[in-house]
C-alpha cells in the first residue's frame, strides 16, 4: 500500500471524510513529535533533584484541574456547534507549553527551575482538560461508528512512528550535550510541533455537532440531579466506565514510578531510556494493524481480555529485573498489547456514548480517570518511598489485573445489546 492510499483511508469514503482521515493522519504527525517530550520530563525532574512528589505532580496535576474543570467544560464544549475550533486550539496550547518549560528553565536560576516546571505544567493542564474531552468527540465524529478502529490505527500508528523515532533521536542529543542545556534544547524544539498541529487539525472539516436546546441548570445539585438522570438508563456505560477507573488507576499508580525505576534502580542512561519508550513505541504499528485484523475476526471482547492483561503483567514483570536490555524487550512486547488497549478503549466507551450527549458523556468518563490519575501517582510514589520501588510496581501491575477479571466478568450479552442498540444513533 502507497503513502498516499494509507492517508487517505478506506476506499469507500467521500471526498471530506477522506481529506478528514488525511488530515487527522498528517496532524499525528506534528503529535508524534511531541509525544516524544513526555518519557523525558519525568526524568528531567529527576536530574534536576525534584523529590519522588514532585515527579508524581506530572501525572496528579492534569487530574487535579480535570476534576475540577472537565464537568463544566464538558457542558461548555455541548454547546459549541464547531468543536473542532477548541480542539486544534487546545491541542496548540498544550504542546507549547513544552516549548516554555524549556524556555524557562533555561532562564531560571537552578533553585527555581523544579517549582518552575510544576508551574507551567498546572497552566499547561487547562488545555489539556479540554484536549482530553475534544479529541474523541472530533475523532468518533471523524470515523463515524464503522470506522473508530481503521481511523484510529492509521493515526496512532503514524503517531508511534513519529514519536519512537524522534525519543530515539532526541535520547542521542541528550547524551552529547552537556546537561541541561541538552533538556532545554529539546523541549523548547519539540514544543514548535503545536503550531504544526493546529494547521493541520484546524482543517477538519465536520457537520456542525447537535446541540441540547434545554436549559443548563445553574446549581450545583440541580445539574447532578440532571446528570443522574441521563445516566439511569445507560447501564452499559457506567458498567465500562467502572471498570476502566479500576485499570487505569492501576496505570496512573505505576506512571511515575517507571522513571524512578529506571535511573535509581537500573542506573540506565539517557539512551537506554530513550531505546526502553523507543521499543514500546517502535511496536504499536505493528500492533495497531494486528488487533485491527483481530477485530474483525474475533470481536473486541476478547481484545478487551487480551490487551488488559497483557498491559497489567508489564510492571510485574520489569520489577523482577534490573537488566536494561530486558526491560527494553518487556516494553516491546507491551508496546504490542498497548496498541490494542487504546483501540479497543476507545472504541468501546464511544459505543455507548450517546450522539446528542457525546462532550458531556465523555466529559464524565474522563473526571472519573481524573480522579484515578489525581490520586494514583502520588500514591505509588508514596509507596515507593514506604515499601521500595518494585514493590510500589508490583501493586500497580496488580490493580491493573484486578481490572482485567473485571472485565472478564462483565455482563457479555447486556452490554453487546445495549450497544449494538445505540449504534445506528451514531452515524
Amino acid at each position: 500500500m502507497s503513502l498516499r492510499r494509507f492517508l487517505a483511508g478506506p476506499p469507500e469514503l467521500n471526498p471530506i471524510q477522506r481529506r478528514n482521515f488525511r488530515n487527522v493522519e498528517l496532524d499525528a504527525i506534528a503529535v508524534g513529535l511531541a509525544n516524544a517530550a513526555a518519557p523525558f520530563l519525568p526524568v528531567f525532574l529527576t536530574r534536576l533533584g525534584a523529590s519522588s512528589f514532585q515527579v508524581g505532580l506530572l501525572s496528579s496535576l492534569p487530574a487535579l484541574t480535570g476534576l475540577v474543570l472537565a464537568l463544566p467544560m464538558g457542558q461548555f464544549l455541548q454547546r459549541q456547534r464547531n468543536i473542532v475550533r477548541w480542539f486544534s486550539l487546545s491541542r496548540m496550547g498544550y504542546i507549547l507549553g513544552y516549548g516554555l518549560i524549556g524556555l524557562v528553565s533555561l532562564v531560571l536560576p537552578p533553585s527555581w527551575q523544579v517549582g518552575g516546571i510544576l508551574f507551567l505544567w498546572a497552566l499547561a493542564t487547562i488545555p489539556q482538560t479540554m484536549l482530553s474531552i475534544t479529541f474523541s468527540v472530533v475523532m468518533n465524529a471523524v470515523a463515524g461508528p464503522n470506522y473508530r478502529f481503521d481511523l484510529m490505527t492509521r493515526r496512532w500508528s503514524i503517531l508511534g512512528v513519529t514519536t519512537s523515532v524522534a525519543v530515539l533521536l532526541i535520547g542521542q542529543l541528550l547524551d552529547r550535550i552537556a546537561f541541561p542545556l541538552n533538556y532545554q534544547l529539546a523541549f523548547m524544539g519539540l514544543g514548535l510541533a503545536g503550531i504544526l498541529s493546529y494547521y493541520f487539525s484546524s482543517q477538519i472539516v465536520l457537520p456542525e455537532m447537535p446541540v441540547n436546546e434545554e436549559q443548563e441548570p445553574k446549581g450545583i445539585k440541580e445539574r447532578l440531579a440532571r446528570y443522574l438522570h441521563i445516566l439511569r438508563n445507560e447501564r452499559a456505560f457506567l458498567s465500562f466506565v467502572a471498570r476502566r477507573f479500576i485499570f487505569l488507576t492501576g496505570s496512573a499508580l505505576v506512571t511515575p514510578i517507571f522513571p524512578l525505576y529506571f535511573v535509581r534502580v537500573v542506573h540506565a542512561s539517557d539512551g537506554w531510556i530513550a531505546t526502553i519508550n523507543t521499543a514500546q513505541t517502535a511496536i504499536l504499528m505493528v500492533g495497531y494493524f494486528f488487533w485491527s485484523a483481530q477485530s474483525r475476526r474475533r470481536g473486541t471482547r476478547w481484545i478487551l481480555l487480551w490487551t488488559t492483561f497483557g498491559v497489567g503483567i508489564y510492571p510485574i514483570l520489569v520489577a523482577l529485573t534490573r537488566r536494561v536490555e530486558l526491560i527494553a524487550a518487556l516494553a516491546g512486547i507491551t508496546g504490542i498489547f498497548q496498541a490494542g488497549l487504546n483501540l479497543v478503549f476507545f472504541d468501546e466507551l464511544m459505543k455507548r456514548v450517546p450522539m446528542e450527549y457525546s462532550a458531556s458523556f465523555v466529559a464524565l468518563a474522563q473526571e472519573l480517570q481524573y480522579i484515578s490519575s489525581m490520586v494514583a501517582p502520588v500514591l505509588g510514589t508514596s509507596l515507593a518511598d514506604w515499601l521500595g520501588l518494585p514493590v510500589a510496581l508490583w501493586i500497580g501491575g496488580g490493580v491493573q489485573l484486578l481490572g482485567f477479571v473485571l472485565f472478564a466478568t462483565m455482563d457479555r450479552s447486556k452490554n453487546s445489546v445495549d450497544v449494538e442498540e445505540a449504534e445506528p444513533a451514531d452515524s
